[in-house]
């Protein structure tokens, strides 16, 4: 099968265990093209992306941007707060603004779940969610995964950890999704009052103690804690939460084994993670970072070559 089952990217709910293999096969591809003298080829020389970015993003937009980039395609970037969304202009009028410049692909963050959804709905054009709310990032989960099986040679049977702030977290919901789709086996590690309450019908088990869920995983994915997405305190203090959640050097050397240690970014070093930690042999946190370009590559290519047949 070389094209995807899907003609957007909304969430990992919506693709097959045959999409993650081709997306996977065209990265390792794209991979190899990123690391050459000469980073860019012209396979997307005819297609239009806008980003509308109605969050604020540093990594997952710098790595779109250079992901289309290295493809050769054409881009639009968008601010909300510098653009007449400020003004009270409604999102579908923006991207029908964005679209009458001939525009062939949206990458959407939006603070409010299922923006994506509804925009794949009211407009003619492909949506790539960048991550909507606290719903999904799926391109986040797919390097992820992707940086798993190019350390442990594949995901099926490896048992992870997601650890962290999983209640506000889109990367969490996304990854779960992925994972248990590719037949590893999931559990979720934090503060009860940060996990919600019906994950385990997604089949992931919870763990309160780390160093229990450390001893447990080959690979522990690390999220920081959303301040900005509380409106109440779920922990008394975050000096108590580094005390019971956080993961230091000392920790990972009395495992006695090596683990991969995993971080969507941004680190709060000293927070959930120690710099011993981010920085050590246990860490592939930038290793996630360069796979994050492979990836969107592969995707925006794979979804731009179901434009052009179309």
């Amino acid at each position: 099968m070389n094209s995807l089952s899907t003609n957007h990217l909304l969430g990992i709910k919506d693709l097959t265990q045959n999409d993650i293999e081709l997306i996977f096969k065209t990265a390792t591809h794209f991979k190899e093209v990123i690391n050459r003298p000469i980073k860019k080829v012209p396979s997307l020389r005819d297609i239009t992306i806008a980003n509308l970015f109605f969050e604020n993003s540093t990594r997952t937009k710098l790595s779109f941007e250079l992901a289309e980039k290295r493809l050769s395609a054409d881009i639009l970037n968008f601010s909300a707060s510098q653009s007449s969304v400020s003004k009270g202009e409604t999102l579908i009028d923006t991207a029908n603004n964005i679209l009458s410049m001939k525009v062939d692909m949206i990458v959407m963050r939006h603070p409010y779940v299922g923006a994506g959804v509804f925009l794949s709905k009211n407009v003619k054009a492909t949506i790539i969610n960048a991550g909507d709310g606290t719903h999904e990032h799926p391109t986040q989960a797919l390097l992820d995964s992707y940086t798993i099986q190019e350390n442990l040679g594949e995901v099926k049977g490896k048992k992870v950890v997601i650890i962290g702030d999983i209640l506000h977290s889109r990367v969490a919901l996304s990854n779960i999704l992925a994972l248990k789709l590719q037949g590893a086996t999931v559990k979720v590690c934090g503060p009860l009052s940060l996990i919600p309450k019906h994950i385990t019908s997604l089949g992931v088990d919870i763990e309160t103690d780390v160093y229990k869920a450390l001893q447990w995983c080959d690979v522990a994915n690390v999220l920081r804690v959303q301040h900005e997405r509380m409106d109440i305190k779920y922990f008394p203090s975050i000096r108590e939460y580094t005390q019971l959640f956080g993961i230091n050097k000392r920790m990972l050397d009395s495992l006695g084994k090596k683990i991969l240690l995993m971080h969507p970014g941004p680190i709060n070093r000293g927070v959930e993670i120690t710099s011993d930690v981010a920085d050590s042999e246990h860490s592939v946190i930038l290793n996630q970072v360069e796979n994050g370009v492979a990836i969107r590559m592969a995707v925006i290519y794979l979804l731009a070559e179901k434009i052009k047949r179309n």
